[in-house]
């Protein structure tokens, strides 16, 4: 259950890193109002997480996901390059991510 509860803080952090973009600098009030409230979900879903996960390893996988998932979006909603490298670094997140998650603990 706590890696579905880090899961979800994961896909609020790419949320609010998302929403970021959409408040243009924090000048736009309903954008900057949401990516406020996926911030605050987002720690407060590590925070329950962190209950039964090991910090090291949790942080690691929330920042992992929140990374992935914002790298994707710039690339689909912003049009942002996809390089061989880029794409590789992203792979290379994604087997952190895997090998953190069965690690023992």
């Amino acid at each position: 259950m706590a890696w579905g509860v880090l899961f979800l803080a994961g896909i609020f952090e790419i949320g609010w890193a998302v929403g970021l973009k959409y408040t243009d600098g924090l000048s736009r009030l309903m954008p900057a109002i949401w990516t406020g409230i996926a911030m605050a979900a987002s720690v407060a879903l590590l925070g329950v997480a962190l209950k039964d996960l090991p910090l090291g390893n949790a942080y690691a996988v929330w920042t992992g996901i929140g990374a992935i998932g914002t790298a994707a979006a710039g690339i689909v909603l912003f049009g942002e390059a996809v390089t061989v490298s880029r794409l590789l670094s992203i792979g290379l997140i994604v087997a952190g991510i895997v090998g953190l998650r069965f690690a023992p603990s």
